[in-house]
């Protein structure tokens, strides 16, 4: 069985009181209950995590090199500013699926612009907690092909 890494950057564990009216009303227990059991449709592995802490998570991926087929990712904000975590994303030679909750192409100036994504197959954004779950489908589909 293939095995995800889903990995939640800073702050997401403040979902579902951060800023509902941008990010939603659910949990990150409740988006990590959502795609084990999507996950389990799908016929693959999940191993979720969230750190604020921006070398957690590159250790993350350093360490994914050996155990998953692939990775989902929310960097949060680190996606705007992570030169680092770019890098590690690439350098896991695994297939990435950048993931945001709103829609950052229509947020502030600063939010459109995201570092990580070049090193990622693809992206989904603005689905809520469900860019999740589209980016847990289209990944499987993607190793699929492979």
């Amino acid at each position: 069985m293939k095995t995800i890494l889903v990995l939640h950057g800073p702050n997401l564990n403040l979902l579902g009181k951060r800023e509902p009216e941008v990010y939603g009303s659910t949990t990150l227990e409740e988006i990590n209950k959502h795609v084990r059991a999507e996950a389990k449709r799908l016929d693959l592995a999940v191993e979720t995590m969230q750190s604020n802490h921006e070398g957690e998570l590159i250790d993350a991926l350093h360490k994914a090199r050996q155990q998953a087929s692939g990775v989902i990712i929310n960097p949060g904000g680190l996606t705007h500013t992570s030169v680092s975590l770019r890098d590690a994303i690439a350098a896991s030679e695994l297939p990435a699926v950048e993931v945001h909750l709103s829609n950052i192409f229509a947020r502030e100036d600063y939010r459109r612009r995201t570092i990580t994504a070049d090193a990622c197959v693809g992206i989904i954004a603005g689905f809520g907690w469900r860019s999740y779950l589209l980016a847990l489908q289209a990944l499987a589909e993607h190793l699929n092909d492979g």
